[in-house]
């Protein structure tokens, strides 16, 4: 009686898991666009894997120039020639730079403002999960806000002239749903100095925040210049980011439910295409989207 009880609540819970995976999996956004981007230039970062490889692979599908913007270069090497094989896109290649690394953003965007006559497009995807405990980096600065945050602020700002000379150009910063966890968050101290260490979710999700604040502000600045700036939410993902820094047996059970129910890396990545490349949001900026529209949660 017991074992039929348990065998009847197991098939019970299997039935439930498969069915809120394809439901959710349904319901997720797809980009339809049919756009070419034949002689255009674009730049992904944390492009050697998760939803930054797959959202590479879909611009150089198009035909654009990919420059794939990662830390660890013999990584990236790889997926590099993986996209070239897969798409046919010989055009595809590898600058190193770490977000979390002021010195590195400035170099790799010095080398793209010395080697690139232009940017269309410009998808600030290189991210990591929040630390346990406050940890700096060499600049000084708390790593997962550096990493997250900091570094796509200083990059997109130093390649402002030349997306702005390649107009319509495009800037898509990927950001989380989980942003709304962070309204606790003081811009007067975005390094943590005065107030105390939040746990390692609200501190991602606070860095989360600062994309969509950033991109509000941004897109502010570039009215008037056919360069938009939109945030994305991706939805509940399963990439390799969940592993990552300290994992627990909490993070374990939630990286598995993650991956049997939620979205793949390419389904991950269609709203950050969506908004690199759909003529739907052409003079669109200022957003924050998810599953390619409009998000309910926009600040």
């Amino acid at each position: 009686m017991v074992c039929c009880v348990v065998t009847t609540v197991v098939a019970a819970v299997v039935v439930l898991i498969l069915t809120v995976k394809f439901i959710y999996r349904y319901q997720s956004g797809r980009c339809t666009s049919k756009t070419r981007l034949v002689g255009k230039t674009a730049i992904v970062t944390g492009a050697s894997a998760g939803i930054g490889k797959e959202t590479a692979r879909d611009l150089a599908q198009r035909g654009a120039r990919v420059i794939l913007a990662c830390r660890n270069v013999e990584k990236a090497e790889r997926i590099a020639e993986d996209i070239k094989k897969t798409t046919g896109n010989t055009d595809v290649v590898v600058r190193q730079v770490d977000t979390s690394d002021l010195t590195s953003v400035r170099k790799f965007a010095e080398d793209i403002l010395r080697t690139e006559t232009s940017l269309h497009i410009l998808v600030n995807n290189a991210g990591m999960s929040g630390m346990k405990k406050r940890k700096l980096t060499a600049d000084g600065l708390e790593v997962t806000m550096a990493t997250n945050h900091f570094g796509h602020f200083l990059l997109t700002n130093m390649l402002l002239g030349l997306l702005k000379a390649s107009a319509p150009s495009r800037v898509v910063t990927v950001s989380s749903g989980v942003h709304q966890f962070g309204s606790s968050l003081d811009v007067d101290d975005l390094n943590y100095e005065k107030n105390p260490f939040p746990k390692k979710m609200v501190i991602y999700s606070q860095s989360k925040l600062a994309n969509i604040l950033f991109t509000k502000e941004l897109s502010e600045k570039l009215r008037g210049t056919d360069v938009t700036a939109n945030s994305v939410h991706p939805g509940v993902v399963y990439t390799e980011i969940m592993w990552k820094n300290e994992t627990n047996l909490f993070t374990y059970i939630f990286a598995m439910l993650v991956r049997i129910m939620g979205k793949d890396e390419k389904l991950g990545a269609q709203t950050s295409i969506y908004l690199a490349v759909s003529e739907e949001v052409n003079n669109v900026t200022g957003k924050y989207y998810a599953d390619c529209k409009v998000g309910m949660n926009s600040v």
